[in-house]
Parts: C-alpha cells; structure tokens; sequence
C-alpha cells in the first residue's frame, strides 16, 4: 500500500509499537510477531501498527513484505519481512484476504510491465541485477513479459513495431541496464508515436527542410547497422548479420497514430540500473540501488520527465539537409564529451573503466573546437552574467558569488507545475517557447566543449551533476558552454564537478544559459555528438526540450 512516508509491497512496514489507539480501525487481531513475540496487530486505513502482548507457540502463519528507509541513505530502501501467527487459521486468512483485497483495489499500481534486460551492461550483470528483483514483482503481483536482448537495437525494434493495441495491455516499460539501453527503448517507443514540429530557430540559421505534420522519425537504417559505433550502454550486443524475427507483433500506422496518446499519464517508464553511470536513475530515485527502483515501480509512483528533442540538419559541411531525430533524457555534449565517448570505444575490453582511461587521454589533447551557438533567451536564461567577474587574476577565473539554488526533490514544487496536456496539445510540452516574440541570443568562438543537461546528471563521480539545481520536469536545458582556457583551469573546473558542493559552473571561462531551445553549427570539418551516450556526428544542429514528455516509476530523490 502506498502511505505517507512508508510504504511497502504488501502493508506499510513502519509497523510501530504504539497502538494508534485514538484512530478508527478496520482491523484488529491477537498474533504472533515471529522472532519478537504476541502483539496485536491493527490495520488503519492507511498503516498498520503492532502492541507487544505474549510469546505464543504452534500456530498458523503469514509473512507481510515490505521495506523501510535506510537511516544512512534516505532514498535507498531495505527489504524487510513480517511473519505474524495465530493458533486460529481462520483468523490468519481473514488477515491475508483483507490485506490482498485493500492492495487490489489500490490506484495507480502496474499490474502489467513489459521489461527489457541488457545482458552486457555495465559490467554484464544485466540477467543477475533482474533475478535479484524479479521476487520483487511477483511477491506484488505484477506481471512481467521479460525480454533479454540477443543483438544491437533489438528493443528499439520491439518498441517501435509493436502495436498500440498491445502496448496498451502494457502499464509501463522497464530496462534493465544504463542509461543508454533507456534511451534506445525511449527513441523506440517516441519514434513512430509523438508528433512534434522541429525544434525553433534563428531567421538566419540555414537548413531548408520543412516540418510536414508527420511523425518525426529516426533514420532506422543508422540505428540497426552494425558498422556504426554504438556505446555497449546503448545497445546490448554487437548486431548480428541475421536480424532475428521480433517477439512482439507488429504494427501499421493507422494503429500508431489512433490508439496511443503521447504524452501519456498512466504509461510509465522503470529503470532497474545495471549500467555504467546510472545518472537518470539516481536523479529520479535518489539512489543507485536497483532494489530501490524495483520497490518504486511495483508501488506505482510517478514523476515526470523532461525530455530533449535533437534533430541533426546535416552530418557534414558538404552533406546534403537531411533531419534526423533523437530523443535524449539526461545529457547531449560535443567537443570533450564527443571526444571521450569516440576516444573509449577503442578500449572496449576496459568495461566501464574505459571512460576514465579515455576521459584522461581526451584531457591530455586539451582540444578545442570553433562553432557558434545560439540560444532562446528568457527570463532566467543568462545565469553567467549574474557572476562578478571584476577584480584580481584568480576572481578574473573563478567568481566569488555563488546563486541560490533551488534543488529538485521528491514532491518538487516546480516540476509539480503541469499545464493541462489534452487543452493545449503540444504547445502545453514547450510552455517558454509560446511567446509572442521569441529572442535570440548568439555565442560564437572556440570551446573545449558545448553542454545540454536535460537533469542534473548526478553520479558516483559527480555527486551534484553537472547542474546541481537542474529539475527533472521544469522545460528547460541548462546550455553549459566552456571556452578555451589554460589547461590548468579546465583541471579546476573538473575538478568542481566531482566535489560534493563544488561550484564548476563559477568560472569566466564557463557559460551557463537556462533556455528551452538552442542550435548549433561547427566549424570544422568534423563534429561528433554525445547524445545520452550514443554518438551522433552533426556538422548542424537544433534542440528543444519537450517539458514531462514521459513518465516515470520514481519520486524524485529524498533530501
């Protein structure tokens, strides 16, 4: 049942010795309380409480299975079990019909999830993070059609040809793995189903392809070849030359365009993380715990997700305009982040250990690359320049000021602001761009890298993210632009990133701009893109963030 402050699979197993006594009760029975004694035991309409009585032998019994909170780690929730007896099996079973039928009847609780494990991810323990919940699932009874994927893309393409009529019987999707593995699924399932235009631009930004009113969908032939690089997060397994026969039925357009509404409030998203960061699920949750995650979602809890629409107009400089969309969670980043997630895929037989063996070699090169950038300015858009940079060489590099900021949390007062979807159709997705006059602000020049966060991006490494006020569902991207800088001050400022606390967005050579849309155009002959941990080579791009797009099986992280 899902209670104030305690919840548990079958009864809330706060199950504290005062007896509530001045509350209304709908239940209340003499048991045994195993490994501590006789109690009474007493189910409110929204808890259940026990009082100590006296130790009782050979009787019948029944176990209660829930969780409480970590004293350490407020987000992160520890199984616990309740086995309670009585000499009378009537009695016991009136207990176990009662508890079964208050369950039943609760809203908002899956009852039927498609689940996809990533057998490789992060360090290939996919199949054995989904045995240690899978208990979870059937001990709430919720069923789940489980699906380990054999080969590169394959949950893309069971998300994208399944039929609306049987993703309807579904109550949510899970991945089991990182971040990535996520995204495929999210790509797969937003593809052929969410109708947008191409995100805004300048009046001088040159591409010529116009939105049609179609569905904008990926290029399928980039997503399934197997010469291409693929972050192994991303997709499970090198593709195989024999494409396997999908084990969902498939589907025709009519389906896709009627049946299924995005963006959708009952359909949901898990995440079980098994990968190599995890940054969405301890964004979201908290924690990086799947036991967590597997509780949150059996329970039915919901948040909303931002989600960043990314359209490629050309590959190269000489490249004809041809757009191409992805859908990205958490983070898109050229330059550094190109370079690392390029730079790791040499290292493959590392596992997750290549990203930091790359990381330092990409750091060593100290890069930098020309490009211009503009962004939609709004009220809160220009953060940089709220910093001082007056006064002596070290406040020239790093401001003094720190801003207040308001940390994304569970029950979050500014990702609870929701525009009514059904009303205002799209336009209720991207609320910052629906202005009369939309302005335009520009940033040309060389950079070591060029940053999107939809989220915070919080992980092991940096325990505040990238952006440590970043909300999960406010309908903005934090642009995060670093110049070309001493090599020592680019140290400093990653350094900051991976201090609990620090300030990496407190130097001059960093621009900090809260906007709902920016594009961008290289300079150079090669460009390379990190989107959620995919590489995406664009010479010219667009973005915008889509605010709550989706939802997910999470609260937000308890602070």
């Amino acid at each position: 049942m899902e209670r104030e402050g305690n919840d548990c699979v079958v009864g809330d197993t706060s199950l504290t010795a005062s007896p509530f006594d001045g509350e209304a009760s709908i239940l209340r029975s003499t048991l045994l309380l195993y490994h501590v004694g006789e109690v009474t035991l007493t189910f409110h309409s929204d808890r259940l409480s026990w009082k100590l009585v006296e130790p009782l032998d050979n009787m019948y019994s029944f176990t209660v299975h829930g969780f409480i909170r970590s004293k350490t780690q407020p987000s992160q929730c520890i199984l616990v079990e309740y086995t309670f007896g009585h000499k009378n099996l009537p009695r016991c079973q009136m207990w176990v019909n009662q508890l079964n039928a208050s369950l039943k009847h609760e809203i908002g609780r899956p009852k039927n999830l498609l689940v996809f494990v990533h057998p490789r991810s992060g360090k290939g323990n996919g199949c054995r993070t989904w045995e240690a919940v899978a208990p979870i699932f059937s001990r709430a009874k919720v069923k789940t059609k489980v699906i380990v994927t054999e080969r590169a893309g394959e949950a893309f393409d069971v998300m994208s040809s399944i039929t609306n009529v049987e993703l309807n019987s579904f109550d949510g999707v899970v991945a089991v793995g990182g971040d990535g593995f996520f995204n495929e699924i999210l790509n797969g399932f937003l593809s052929p189903r969410f109708k947008a235009p191409y995100p805004p631009t300048p009046s001088d930004f040159v591409h010529l392809a116009k939105y049609n009113g179609d569905s904008l969908v990926l290029d399928e032939d980039e997503i399934v070849d197997g010469t291409s690089i693929r972050n192994e997060d991303q997709f499970p397994l090198i593709p195989s030359p024999k494409q396997s026969g999908s084990r969902i039925s498939n589907s025709n357009s009519e389906d896709k365009a009627a049946e299924f509404p995005v963006p959708n409030e009952w359909f949901r998203f898990g995440i079980i993380p098994a990968g190599s960061t995890d940054a969405i699920v301890i964004c979201t949750t908290g924690t990086r715990d799947p036991i967590t995650s597997a509780l949150l979602i059996v329970l039915g809890k919901r948040v909303h997700l931002d989600i960043a629409q990314v359209v490629r107009w050309k590959r190269t400089p000489t490249s004809e305009v041809e757009p191409n969309v992805r859908y990205a969670a958490s983070f898109s980043g050229y330059g550094f982040y190109g370079d690392v997630i390029t730079e790791s895929e040499k290292y493959r037989w590392m596992g997750p250990k290549r990203y930091d063996y790359a990381g330092t070699m990409v750091f060593l090169k100290h890069r930098s690359y020309e490009a211009e950038i503009t962004y939609v300015e709004s009220d809160e858009t220009n953060l940089t320049s709220k910093r001082d940079h007056e006064g002596n060489l070290l406040r020239a590099i790093r401001s003094p000021h720190k801003s207040e900021k308001c940390i994304c949390r569970i029950n979050c007062k500014v990702c609870n602001e929701k525009p009514n979807h059904a009303s205002l159709g799209v336009c209720s997705l991207t609320p910052h761009l629906n202005s009369e006059e939309t302005r335009w602000a520009r940033s040309k020049g060389r950079f070591l890298s060029v940053g999107a966060a939809v989220i915070s991006c919080r992980n092991e490494k940096a325990p505040d993210g990238l952006v440590a006020d970043a909300h999960l569902s406010d309908g903005f991207l934090h642009l995060i632009l670093i110049r070309d800088c001493p090599h020592a001050s680019y140290l400093w400022h990653l350094t900051q990133l991976t201090r609990r606390g620090g300030s990496p967005l407190n130097y001059k050579f960093v621009e900090h701009h809260k906007t709902p849309a920016f594009t961008f155009t290289s300079s150079g002959n090669e460009s390379v893109w990190n989107v959620d941990g995919e590489i995406f080579q664009a010479h010219q791009l667009s973005a915008q963030v889509f605010r709550g797009l989706v939802c997910m099986f999470a609260s937000g992280p308890e602070v």
